[in-house]
């Protein structure tokens, strides 16, 4: 019994993986409200490291508030499941070294998308915010182990290690 509802939920976390990047690969790259509505003529990127950031929180009034969150937050808070889903489906996933390779090596496969087929903007800076929102997605999902495995040692009287007989 304890098979198969693990096999059940394996699947819908896979379920809830591939819908997420369906609608992120929808903001990325199709979305008319971020300006993904038609392919810009040149090439457009930004290869020094926090220059856009620096922009953004320098010049928040005339950008306007929802601006200045959607590049800012809205580029950590994309990437967060990423980091979350990963470790739930691949035991592999579970250590901090492949969320950051991986969260990098996704969010570089997105800019490079973006450079090539020209919509949106290649930016360093969106490599460091995705890649820190793939890092808090596994720090969570790491919090949420921790405290699951407390709880359940609360539940069991506080023993640790006590295997469960049949």
């Amino acid at each position: 019994m304890k098979l198969e509802k693990e096999q059940i939920l394996k699947k819908i976390g896979w379920l809830l993986f591939y819908l997420y990047i369906i609608f992120l690969s929808y903001f990325l790259f199709f979305s008319e409200r971020y300006g993904r509505s038609h392919m810009s003529v040149d090439y457009r990127y930004n290869l020094e490291l926090f220059k856009e950031i620096k922009r953004f929180i320098k010049y928040r009034e005339r950008i306007g508030f929802e601006n200045f969150i959607v590049n800012i937050l809205g580029n950590v808070l994309a990437f967060t499941p990423y980091g979350f889903l990963l470790p739930l489906l691949n035991v592999r996933y579970q250590k901090f070294i492949w969320i950051l390779f991986l969260s990098f090596l996704f969010t570089l496969t997105v800019e490079l998308i973006q450079l090539v087929f020209k919509v949106g903007i290649f930016d360093v800076d969106d490599l460091f915010l995705n890649t820190v929102g793939g890092i808090i997605g596994f720090l969570f999902y790491k919090l949420l182990t921790y405290i699951g495995i407390k709880s359940k040692n609360k539940a069991q009287g506080g023993k640790q290690g006590v295997k469960e007989e049949k």
